[in-house]
């Protein structure tokens, strides 16, 4: 722990001298993974722990139905929905999403009805599309109003990319999704619906006198895995959305591009297990305690104090410590007058060349416009700096 802390104070010593425009430094990933696109990052702090072509567009497969999931769990969440509420078993539902379809399926009955929480546990267990498709058609009147209500609710809260055309990710042109987006959305339903979140970890399920086993392989691998989903296409590969909460830490990761169930269960096994083991929690500032400093421009003062809104703290790897920057960075100098309070920089966190973390920084002081003097002076300052940046 000495030797930490001493990391951490010389880690302050370089965020102060560091209020500069900044690009993310050059380095290689800590870690190695055989996946095409990968994300991980730390439910609590927010801290990006791997990143590996994180935006790149790919068809979800299965991994859609947590975003079905979503508009349901935010329906019971309002009051519009209860899980009590019971759903008719529509013949497109049956032939589609049912065993003649070959695909995922609970084995519902054909105009059955069936309550709504044995069709979140046939969807989240069992990956059952004719419980999506049941879902969506009891809830929008069809599965197209359905998928257009996924990607409505995508976008508030804070998907941007993502793109849904079904409620099943049975593959259809335009449907897609991104590795980051998915643990947000992941992260997203961990926070906002923990009653519902559970069904995650069921290990198997039971309807129409068929048990199935939970399809993700995480949860038998004793390493403190609760969730979340698994998908394939033949168009993006083997993909995975994993959750592991252990050891105080809680991380989501999602990976696509793998080529076989087995590469899918070893690689995402390897990267969250590292995860754990190769982060510590420290705080980097208290609340309220000054971050870093921008110039002031014309002001009484030639700079003004930064602070962020609470304290910050980031995942610090255990190994390779030398391989953490962090930089503040804004476009400045600031002109006079500056009121305390104003949203003015960032503060940015790279673990190798991940950039992990990024914290909103603002000014903690107000900083009045200077004497005639002061600004003839930093006018001066500024001809003959201004133009290095």
């Amino acid at each position: 722990m000495i030797f930490i802390r001493g990391f951490m104070q010389f880690l302050r010593w370089a965020v102060l001298l560091a209020a500069v425009m900044a690009t993310a430094p050059a380095h290689a990933q800590l870690f190695e993974t055989k996946a095409g696109q990968a994300f991980m990052a730390d439910a609590e702090t927010g801290t990006i722990l791997f990143s590996k072509d994180p935006d790149k567009l790919v068809p979800p497969a299965s991994l859609a139905k947590l975003m079905t999931m979503e508009v349901v769990f935010h329906a019971l969440k309002e009051g519009r929905l209860t899980l009590d509420d019971t759903f008719q078993v529509s013949e497109n539902a049956w032939r589609t999403g049912g065993a003649a379809s070959g695909g995922s399926t609970m084995f519902a009955a054909l105009k059955s009805t069936i309550r709504l929480e044995d069709l979140i546990k046939g969807v989240v267990v069992q990956s059952a599309n004719d419980g999506c498709i049941i879902i969506a058609e009891g809830m929008a009147g069809s599965e197209e109003n359905f998928a257009a209500l996924m990607t409505e609710r995508a976008r508030e809260i804070g998907l941007t990319k993502s793109v849904f055309k079904n409620s099943t990710g049975l593959p259809a042109e335009g449907q897609v999704v991104t590795t980051r987006e998915l643990v947000q959305l992941a992260t997203h339903i961990w926070r906002e619906y923990p009653e519902f979140y559970k069904f995650y970890s069921l290990p198997d399920f039971t309807w129409n006198k068929i048990t199935q086993r939970n399809r993700n392989p995480l949860l038998a691998m004793d390493i403190g895995a609760d969730g979340m989903k698994t998908g394939f296409t033949e168009e993006s590969g083997y993909a995975i959305v994993g959750s592991v909460s252990r050891g105080g830490k809680r991380l989501f990761a999602a990976m696509s591009g793998m080529t076989s169930e087995r590469e899918r269960s070893e690689e995402s096994r390897k990267l969250l297990e590292w995860g754990i083991r190769a982060f510590q929690k420290s705080e980097l500032f208290a609340a309220d305690e000054v971050v870093g400093e921008a110039q002031v421009f014309g002001g009484e003062r030639s700079g003004v104090p930064l602070k962020a809104k609470g304290p910050i703290a980031i995942f610090v790897p255990i190994t390779n410590k030398d391989r953490l920057i962090a930089r503040i960075v804004y476009e400045g100098p600031l002109s006079a007058p500056v009121e305390e309070g104003t949203k003015v920089a960032t503060l940015r966190v790279w673990i190798g060349d991940t950039l992990s973390q990024e914290t909103p920084l603002y000014t903690a002081e107000n900083v009045e416009v200077g004497s005639l003097h002061q600004r003839a002076w930093d006018a001066v300052q500024e001809l003959m700096v201004g133009w290095l940046r």
